[in-house]
């Protein structure tokens, strides 16, 4: 929309708002779908490993899904690069939608062996790996770079939702129609993704900022970028400390707090579903908003109301307690995701930026979970409580990171 401005007369384009903006609907739809698609896959996947072999041939089934994610994850980020993330997408929800077919099919005839669902585990685990960097590289193609506050909110959101939606559908499809009808729901979901996708016509990339120099095609290239960048290396640095800050205590000391306190499985879920609302509120607040003044104070002031209802949950008296420090923990997570990724994106080359959410992802889908271990020591040593304090003193070392960078400190 153009509007003409009253003291210089020059007629300028005031950005449409995300929300409203077809182009961005149509990624987010796909994003969803895909995300729903992937979360029913895994269910499915489990399920048809228990009913074929026993607990070793399952977890070799699912390490089989999940090693190439955090092996290939890197190099997915510099191919979403090099050919362009929405020719990659495309690319990759068609193969996922083959193996889905495949899948269903191998399920019809018989029970699959297990060297057959490692194999179809590992295809779509790598196809994975080329698709997380890819939709994550899209959305500064496709709006201004002041609506990526509102776009970040709105995948946040989304990813609430999915979370929300999926595991009931996967259930229910699995206990009407067993796992052949789940892999077909899962190849329709990923053509609905693919038809969104192969639709969209995304502008080219943007400029860089400028100073900001476009960083040459490669993952090394790519790595350089990020850690030569004087305000890109403190802000994915902060970025890490908050995701290993969340990720441990809510994956692995939950479910040792919960056993320790008594709260029981009915306890567990109540803390985490008051941690999801208070996420969908966080990312609600953001998608409202549309930006937000000084991100680079957003951010650690989250990291802070993360922190607190981290340490708080980790030592409530009582169930009810803990669900309010869990959704002052999912409010923080909502609101510091949506700017820390918006961060990223308006920083980084848009040449890069494939790689560099690759090298995101793969922190947090890669590395973090190979120190759950540590987790769980320092359980057993210290006692569940001693898991979430730790996760809230490495909050605040990426606090200490972030305003102790003079270039973080300054961006406006």
């Amino acid at each position: 929309m153009a509007v003409r401005n009253t003291t210089t007369g020059i007629a300028t384009t005031t950005p449409r708002p995300a929300h409203r903006d077809p182009r961005v609907l149509a990624w987010l739809g796909a994003f969803t779908a895909s995300l729903i698609g992937d979360q029913i896959w895994f269910l499915a996947l489990s399920w048809t490993a228990v009913r074929g072999g026993d607990g070793t041939q399952t977890g070799l089934v699912l390490a089989a899904g999940s090693l190439p994610r955090a092996l290939l994850m890197l190099p997915g980020g510099a191919i979403a690069d090099r050919y362009g993330p929405r020719r990659v997408l495309i690319g990759s929800d068609l193969v996922r939608c083959l193996v889905m077919v495949i899948a269903a099919f191998a399920v019809a005839a018989s029970s699959p062996a297990i060297w057959l669902l490692i194999t179809i585990a590992l295809v779509f685990g790598a196809v994975d790996a080329l698709f997380m960097p890819a939709v994550g590289a899209l959305p500064v193609r496709l709006t201004d770079r002041s609506q990526l506050v509102r776009v970040q909110g709105m995948r946040s959101l989304s990813q609430r939702v999915a979370t929300v939606v999926s595991a009931p559908i996967g259930g229910a499809v699995l206990a009407w129609g067993d796992a052949e009808l789940a892999f077909t729901l899962n190849a329709a979901l990923f053509g609905l993704s693919l038809a969104l996708l192969w639709r969209l016509r995304p502008g080219p990339a943007p400029e860089p900022e400028p100073g900001t120099e476009e960083p040459e095609l490669g993952l090394r290239a790519g790595l350089r970028h990020v850690f030569g960048h004087e305000f890109l290396r403190p802000l994915l640095i902060t970025v890490a400390l908050m995701e290993l800050g969340f990720t441990i205590p809510m994956n692995v000391g939950i479910v040792l707090l919960a056993d320790d306190a008594g709260w029981g499985p009915g306890g567990m879920g109540a803390v985490l579903g008051g941690w999801g609302i208070g996420a969908a509120i966080g990312a609600l607040g953001l998608t409202v908003a549309g930006r937000v003044p000084r991100p680079v104070f957003v951010l650690p002031v989250g990291m802070l109301v993360m922190a607190g209802g981290l340490v708080g949950l980790g030592y409530a008296p009582g169930v009810g307690v803990a669900v309010a420090c869990a959704a002052v923990l999912g409010v923080g997570t909502g609101v510091v995701g949506g700017a820390g990724s918006a961060l990223v994106q308006t920083t980084c080359a848009p040449s890069a930026l494939g790689r560099v959410t690759a090298l995101q992802m793969m922190f947090a889908v890669g590395l973090i979970p190979l120190l759950y271990p540590v987790g769980g020591l320092i359980a057993t040593e210290f006692g569940p409580s001693a898991v979430f304090a730790g996760g809230g003193a490495a909050m605040l070392a990426g606090i200490v990171v972030a305003l102790g960078s003079g270039p973080f400190r300054r961006r406006t």
